[in-house]
């Protein structure tokens, strides 16, 4: 059995529903004692402002021309700088625990220098 629905009232449904969600939400958050059921309150706006997103959505992509920004997202990528060339003769592996190894000989001294009563402080 279908029933034949026309758009505008699909919208107003779904405007419907993200009022109340947000209504609910807010009586949730407003009478809760515990962070618990405060959180579950949360939950029910955070479902009403995403229903608002996809009503929204439409009107959004006709009036800001999303298609055109959209997809450019999807191309962002993170590109990792390269490590400096270690030289033809050194691997990758070995230059890198040399580095690693210097790198806490180095906190290991400072360190050492910052204990109280060592030698080396400047005290004379």
């Amino acid at each position: 059995m279908d029933i034949p629905i026309s758009s505008r009232d699909f919208r107003c449904l779904q405007l419907a529903c993200v009022a109340l969600g947000l209504v609910a939400g807010s009586i949730i958050i407003g009478v809760s004692v515990s962070k618990a059921v405060a959180a579950l309150g949360g939950i029910f706006i955070g479902a009403a402002g995403l229903g608002l997103l996809i009503l929204a959505y439409p009107f959004l992509k006709a009036r800001f021309n999303l298609d055109h920004i959209l997809p450019n997202l999807g191309n962002l990528r993170v590109h990792p700088h390269p490590a400096p060339d270690q030289g033809e003769g050194r691997s990758n592996a070995n230059g890198n625990k040399e580095g690693v190894r210097s790198n806490l000989a180095t906190v290991s001294r400072t360190l050492e220098k910052l204990k109280p009563g060592a030698r080396g402080t400047g005290e004379g």
